[in-house]
């Protein structure tokens, strides 16, 4: 079968590699569409903390079910499906606890162990998800859904209540989207205008393009000078957490999705000062997977026009290549593997 490989940082190609041989407990899965994530193209770029090389990325994706065991899941050969891509020890304390999105020995695919960018994987029944009638190319999307979804459920966001968003990217645009579905009022920000413009398509309440406006003047101007309520990072830079806290009201919430490498340095007594909680997201759970699956399977939602490009597995390099030089008109790009 073919591969997307990355021997090393900066050195990205197609390979063959050996089918994969099922054990006990695992299915043969056909992968239909596999997005690239910004982690993805971090781990190209060597800009990716946790990845280990060689490595085949790949973590969004959707799949036919090409070989199963008899099972008690009602999962049968042909089914479209999706899976969750983050493998826990299971008895670790986090795992103990039941926080096993955050398991001490995490091996999400694609990073830590050999991901989605392959014509066929293994998988373990267990983390099959049913697709519910949704096309294949929605279920690639499940999973960075639920990076925002599951970001969101960290704080404590409530009816009315203003939020920032800081990266309208697709995780961000998907924070802001569940963000919305609780009730909130929310504001998204970007130095990209398209990317900002895409945003509005999703019912964001207004944008803030920081290439050309003060982010801390329009945050005085949408809340009275208080403040937000739930700040969101969603980029992954040192600049951009330092704007959560100063955009952020007394008593706020922040949560941190984007991942980086660089060092932060401030004055922590501000976080004192306006006494707010600081949450770090890290994957997602189960329920996350399948709540999306059910809201989405019942049209109270379309992410659908997230996806700017879908390029064929031949031309996969193309797909990375295009989001390295991105200029803000690629929002979610999809490799169609078969």
């Amino acid at each position: 079968m073919k591969v997307v490989y990355v021997e090393e940082p900066g050195k990205i190609e197609i390979r063959e590699k050996e089918m994969p041989i099922l054990k006990k407990g695992e299915a043969l899965l056909k992968i239909k569409y596999c997005g690239i994530c910004g982690a993805d193209v971090a781990t190209f770029t060597g800009n990716q903390p946790f990845t280990t090389y060689p490595r085949i990325p790949g973590h969004e994706f959707s799949a036919e079910i090409v070989e199963i065991e008899e099972n008690d899941r009602g999962l049968k050969v042909g089914d479209i499906v999706t899976a969750n891509p983050y493998f826990n020890c299971g008895h670790c304390y986090s795992c103990e606890r039941g926080i096993v999105n955050a398991c001490t020995d995490n091996q999400t695919m694609g990073v830590q162990r050999d991901g989605s960018f392959a014509e066929y994987v293994a998988m373990p029944i267990e983390r099959i998800y049913p697709g519910k009638g949704l096309s294949a190319k929605t279920l690639a999307l499940i999973e960075p859904f639920s990076i925002g979804y599951h970001a969101v459920s960290r704080g404590h966001i409530k009816p009315g209540h203003k939020v920032l968003v800081i990266g309208a990217g697709a995780i961000g645009i998907f924070a802001a989207v569940s963000a919305k579905l609780k009730g909130a009022e929310v504001y998204i920000s970007d130095v990209f205008e398209k990317r900002l413009e895409n945003a509005l398509k999703f019912g964001v309440d207004g944008i803030i393009d920081v290439s050309k406006e003060d982010l801390l003047e329009r945050t005085k101007e949408i809340t009275n000078g208080n403040g937000f309520d739930i700040c969101i990072e969603a980029v992954g830079q040192s600049a951009t957490f330092l704007n959560c806290i100063d955009a952020a009201a007394f008593g706020a919430d922040i949560i941190l999705i984007g991942n980086g490498k660089k060092e932060t340095t401030f004055n922590h007594s501000i976080l004192l000062k306006k006494e707010l909680n600081v949450y770090g997201s890290r994957n997602a759970l189960k329920k996350d997977f399948l709540e999306l699956i059910d809201l989405i399977s019942s049209g109270k939602i379309n992410v659908d026009h997230i996806v700017s490009d879908i390029f064929d597995k031949e031309d996969a390099i193309k797909g990375f290549d295009a989001l390295v030089h991105n200029d803000g008109s690629r929002f979610k790009v999809l490799i169609k593997m078969s």
